[in-house]
């Protein structure tokens, strides 16, 4: 195994959990709501209390990265597949999202640090997943 050192960044990859597990607990303080970012975006159209702080952190997920960028140079986030793969991509996370009744942010974030095991299990399966698909990916196909 090779560390790629030129996209190796534990600092800002430490900052951003930082700012989650903040942005988690201030949440769950505050509302008594458990942060699940999929949770937040499904419910974004129903026009409810909750909707300011469903659009908040939507923008803050798309605003931080263009701010980040004017002081920092951003690795390029182009795929280097098409866009029905891309598309293919994003409706399986949603289904899957779906069928785990939560994803990464509020099983993995939240749901480990109040030590469910309903979230133990599903972050299990996601990074099950995630490690298939780099072998899948890397060595075979």
């Amino acid at each position: 195994m090779s560390i790629d050192w030129q996209n190796f960044t534990p600092l800002a990859s430490l900052a951003g959990g930082v700012v989650i597990g903040i942005s988690a607990g201030l949440l769950a303080a505050r509302s008594g709501r458990i942060l699940g970012v999929s949770g937040f975006v499904s419910g974004l159209f129903d026009r409810d209390k909750e909707w300011t702080a469903r659009l908040a952190l939507i923008a803050g997920l798309i605003l931080a990265p263009l701010l980040i960028g004017t002081v920092h140079t951003l690795p390029s986030a182009l795929p280097d597949v098409g866009w029905p793969v891309v598309i293919a991509g994003g409706l399986l996370v949603g289904f899957g999202t779906r069928l785990a009744s939560g994803c990464t942010s509020g099983h993995g974030v939240c749901g480990l640090s109040r030590l469910s095991l309903r979230s133990a299990v599903a972050t299990g399966a996601f990074m099950a997943s995630a490690f298939a698909t780099v072998f899948v990916l890397r060595h075979i196909a």
